[in-house]
């Protein structure tokens, strides 16, 4: 017992963590990671190595009869040189399923980028506690779900009544890979990004393989989802290999191929959705590499700096993204009946775009990811959806 708030102190280890798929003990506590060590060892750039390790779709999940939440944890923030300081990352505390409180960590490290050359810089800052009280009492089930775009080593839970893990729900695992809209961006919370809102509407468990700015089809990452046990699967590919222009068309359909063949490996039958780029309207005939474009208010926004003539050479663009998915996914349906394909202009399209503008060019607003949620929920989870609950009899 702490004698001084009268709280319980239990040590956070891996089997109250749902959405991880490793976990590194640090100095200060447990770290939480979306890629295996095998996998993190093969990384090639810092911009992934960062990604993963920010547990977006990660949380806590024990049961207990507390009304008071404690967790100490130290978070690092991503910043932006010659930008204001991003807002703390949120914690959100879930009830039953149901949302009970949310709150934040000052403090921690501060990582900050230059735009301008790429270089980093990291300041230390100290731990923090997040709290939530006022909880109903009684036994409950209750999930913290980690910060989705904050680096968050976890050091203590407190409660005051004893915690337990959860049992297994007995829910479908929907396992999935996307880029930067997957990972979170632009959401101010972490179940207000598309993937949690949509595993919700779907009553699945999610584990989260969203990394912005690197889905890339890398085969490291084809691996970890082949040993993941999961009953649904998911990829959302194109538009990072377009907006870091890292392949022409030559080496994408096999790459493709080849992502699939390592899935199906470990997961010969399982419902497997391919999910081609949401409309993004400076990428859909203009390849990339796309650069940062600077307001004079301070606002960041992002253009296409590639030539649209260079689409003959076999530059890629979203259009030809979708058209190569479209028919990988045909001509491997002949033999896969469990592989299906999903436009993802029919989770965020034309008509989307004119209500829900992209407000730097490229990723969502919050808006925009619950629209793409309950697209994704309508036409995935949906009757006749990929993703459907079998018939009963």
């Amino acid at each position: 017992m702490d004698d001084e708030n009268h709280l319980i102190t239990t040590p956070v280890t891996a089997d109250l963590l749902r959405g991880a798929l490793d976990v590194e003990h640090t100095v200060h506590g447990l770290l939480p990671h979306r890629l295996p060590a095998a996998a993190r060892r093969q990384i090639p750039d810092e911009q992934l190595a960062v990604a993963e390790a920010q547990p977006s779709g990660v949380r806590l999940v024990f049961r207990t009869r507390a009304t008071t939440v404690e967790l100490d944890a130290l978070p690092t923030k991503r910043a932006y040189q010659g930008l204001p300081t991003p807002a703390d990352g949120v914690y959100d505390l879930l009830v039953d399923g149901s949302p009970a409180g949310r709150a934040t960590v000052p403090g921690g490290r501060v990582r900050t980028v230059d735009p301008a050359t790429g270089s980093v810089s990291l300041v230390e800052g100290p731990p923090g506690t997040a709290r939530f009280t006022g909880l109903p009492p009684g036994p409950k089930d209750i999930e913290v779900w980690l910060p989705h775009n904050e680096v968050t080593e976890l050091i203590a839970l407190r409660t005051d009544a004893p915690v337990e893990p959860a049992p297994a729900a007995g829910r479908r695992v929907w396992l999935h890979h996307g880029s930067s809209i997957s990972h979170g961006s632009n959401a101010t919370r972490p179940t207000a990004i598309w993937p949690a809102l949509a595993a919700a509407r779907g009553g699945v468990e999610l584990v989260n393989l969203g990394f912005g700015g690197s889905a890339l089809l890398d085969p490291f990452t084809a691996r970890a989802m082949r040993d993941t046990p999961a009953d649904l699967i998911s990829i959302k590919i194109g538009i990072n290999l377009v907006n870091t222009d890292a392949m022409r068309l030559r080496a994408f359909t096999p790459a493709v191929h080849g992502f699939l063949d390592t899935l199906r490996e470990g997961h010969p039958t399982t419902p497997l959705l391919v999910v081609s780029p949401v409309l993004c309207p400076i990428h859909e005939d203009t390849p990339g590499p796309l650069v940062y474009d600077f307001g004079a208010d301070g606002t960041v926004r992002f253009r296409a700096s590639g030539d649209p003539a260079e689409r003959a050479a076999g530059r890629l663009t979203l259009g030809v993204i979708r058209e190569v998915l479209a028919r990988v996914v045909a001509e491997r349906g002949a033999e896969d009946p469990h592989l299906h394909y999903l436009d993802g202009r029919e989770l965020y399209g034309e008509a989307d775009h004119v209500e829900l503008p992209l407000p730097d060019r490229v990723h969502p607003d919050e808006a925009g990811h619950g629209r793409i949620a309950a697209n994704f929920g309508r036409l995935a989870f949906g009757s006749g959806g990929a993703f459907a609950l079998p018939a009963g009899p």
